[in-house]
């Protein structure tokens, strides 16, 4: 007996077309982000709100006595904390600091615009100066990013070549490779390394090492020049190498430094390698949540009953003619993975007959598909590209995602 059409329509609906995992997968980071954030507001909520309200707490107390002692009123006295805190925000304060707009102090804000780290420390306080950095800004953070993705793809790019290197140095001290191997198949089944690309969990840990290794050599040198404990120093690294950019440390900041000019090189080149090393360990991380978020959407397809699978499989026999068969067999043509481009092409295949209409059809079709590839093998973008990259849940995208696709073995189709 067959089973009702809707059964199997249904069964059609709930599975999921790349444009329609895109959107769910879309929906379920942004649920996922919104979860997390709540997460992290409690959690610091709960951490952080005992110590203020003791901080608020100790400060009403020392501006009381203070007002009562030298006979100052509060709204007086307010006031004049209004005035230093002014005073703080145009770079001013009580210790003495280093000039903020020289040329060396105005390189460093130039540098941490335009990696959007933004401490906030040294701000443009003329209208014409804010006009500037709004237009400065504009190209310089799109220049950076540039910067970092070409950084991402070169140092993706060198891992797989020394990994790929390790791996066939491994093949042959195994013996699974001939001593003079260069390139090409290789022996014993192992397939060819000229399709070999590096497991993302592999560049995600050596990256992660780096910039842990990173983090506590400049960590060290924040502590014995800055006098920071080595927990605020690590705090400052993540802060910065991640361009979160609080503000409430920043390096470089005191008028005279023993060993100055060799401190603000290894200051300049640890939060230049940092950054990089960060945004290249944060897109690799995005590339195994992407992972996580295709496998919960699996587990959201549908799982018809045997029954349902049997019917599909009694409808998907190209020799069998029942009323409207045709247009099912089209149908469960289409959603057995792109195994026939039409049901005209499934019935020659299997060597049922066919009109001279359907023939025909088939044939302007044919000729279609062989004029547009001809026109994008000659502009040099085939389409195969594209279509791979669907399949395996990752699209050619921009940026980053972009860069990483098809360079690592989990976003590739040939893995």
């Amino acid at each position: 007996m067959m089973p009702p059409r809707g059964a199997v329509g249904s069964c059609r609906r709930r599975r999921l077309a790349p444009l329609n995992e895109d959107n769910g997968r879309f929906l379920l980071l942004a649920a996922l982000i919104a979860a997390y954030l709540s997460a992290g507001a409690t959690v610091f909520s709960a951490l952080e709100s005992p110590s203020e309200a003791a901080a608020q707490l100790r400060w009403n107390r020392t501006l009381h006595n203070f007002s009562r002692i030298f006979n100052i009123s509060l709204p007086e006295l307010r006031a004049f904390l209004r005035s230093y805190e002014a005073a703080m925000a145009a770079g001013i304060r009580v210790d003495a600091l280093r000039p903020r707009w020289d040329f060396p102090g105005a390189f460093y804000f130039v540098g941490t615009v335009v990696s959007t780290i933004g401490f906030g420390m040294t701000t443009p306080a003329t209208v014409a100066g804010k006009v500037f950095l709004i237009i400065y800004g504009l190209f310089g953070c799109a220049g950076t990013i540039l910067f970092f993705n070409l950084f991402l793809e070169r140092i993706i790019s060198l891992l797989a070549f020394i990994m790929k290197a390790c791996y066939e140095r491994q093949l042959r001290r195994s013996g699974l490779l001939p001593p003079n191997f260069r390139k090409g198949p290789a022996v014993s089944g192992v397939g060819s390394l000229v399709g070999w690309k590096p497991s993302v969990y592999h560049v995600m840990l050596i990256l992660g090492i780096f910039a842990i290794a990173l983090s506590c050599c400049a960590s060290a040198m924040y502590t014995a020049v800055e006098g920071w404990n080595y927990v605020d120093s690590l705090y400052y690294c993540f802060v910065t190498f991640s361009t979160i950019g609080f503000g409430d440390l920043v390096s470089n900041q005191n008028a005279v430094y023993q060993h100055q000019g060799l401190y603000r090189f290894g200051n300049f080149m640890f939060i230049l390698m940092g950054v990089c090393c960060i945004y290249s360990l944060f897109n690799v991380i995005s590339i195994v949540i992407k992972q996580i978020l295709n496998w919960v959407l699996k587990k959201f397809e549908c799982r018809c009953c045997p029954k349902c699978h049997k019917s599909s499989t009694r409808l998907s026999r190209r020799n069998a003619i029942t009323p409207g068969a045709r247009l099912r067999r089209h149908n469960v043509a289409r959603d057995a993975d792109g195994q026939y481009d039409s049901d005209t092409e499934g019935r020659r295949l299997s060597g049922e007959m066919i009109s001279m209409r359907e023939l025909t059809a088939s044939s302007k079709v044919s000729l279609a598909i062989l004029q547009k590839q001809l026109s994008e093998t000659a502009n040099g973008y085939p389409r195969n590209v594209c279509i791979n990259t669907r399949q395996n849940g990752f699209s050619a995208g921009v940026g980053a995602l972009a860069i990483m696709n098809n360079r690592l073995a989990e976003t590739s189709d040939s893995r």
